[in-house]
């Protein structure tokens, strides 16, 4: 099966197993999303969670948090891990987009990653979940490694996995592609133990072929 049907047959089974995906962090303003993003890298969306919830009840404007000592946001996100460089991107991101942006999260790509800490990945989460815009497919860790091990891709470096990605999932089809993998990766195909037997595409995962091969063997 080409690749372009995998992706097909992927968005199909996963459309009705999941339905309409959205993003697990919890927020109530585009600004929100962008700090409980930046402190989602290398951490799970239930701590991050955890951590906004009270949070946001002290601080959840760009103003709040460009006035606070750096050495406090550090004490409130310390539980996120990186706690020091998350706390110092979030200062300092809260700085520039009062003073270029008016206080506004700025919806540009460009403009977007120029904010400090914020990745291609970041600012693809936010412009798909506040605007419902595209530039690419956002690559986490469930991404990539779902990406891998299906046969999409071949390659660990989340740039060009996204790239290939662009090439094979339909443009409409990029921001619920990376929802559904996600998911995916957290109820099924988990990193240390994927549940191969039970997966509704292991019949096209060359991952799961192989897995389900060795146990018949």
């Amino acid at each position: 099966m080409r690749k372009k049907e995998k992706v097909k047959r992927i968005i199909s089974v996963f459309s009705e197993k999941y339905g309409k995906p959205r993003c697990a962090l919890d927020y109530d303003t585009p600004f929100e999303l962008l700090v409980a993003v930046i402190l989602s890298a290398q951490c799970t969306d239930i701590r991050v969670n955890l951590v906004t919830r009270e949070l946001f009840k002290k601080y959840n404007k760009p103003e709040e948090f460009a006035d606070l000592p750096v050495g406090e946001i550090e004490e409130l996100v310390r539980s996120t891990g990186f706690y020091k460089n998350k706390a110092k991107n979030i200062k300092a991101a809260s700085k520039k987009i009062l003073d270029v942006y008016n206080g506004t999260v700025p919806m540009s790509m460009d403009e977007l990653i120029s904010l400090p800490g914020v990745g291609r990945k970041t600012a693809n989460v936010v412009r798909a979940e506040i605007w419902g815009l595209a530039d690419g497919v956002v690559v986490d860790t469930h991404v990539k490694r779902l990406s891998n091990r299906i046969g999409l891709v071949k390659n660990d470096n989340p740039n060009i996995i996204e790239r290939e990605l662009m090439k094979i999932v339909p443009v409409e089809d990029w921001i619920d592609y990376s929802h559904f993998l996600i998911l995916h990766g957290r109820s099924t195909c988990n990193a240390r133990k994927p549940l191969c037997q039970d997966c509704e595409i292991n019949d096209i995962c060359k991952y799961g072929k192989k897995v389900l091969k060795s146990k018949h063997d």
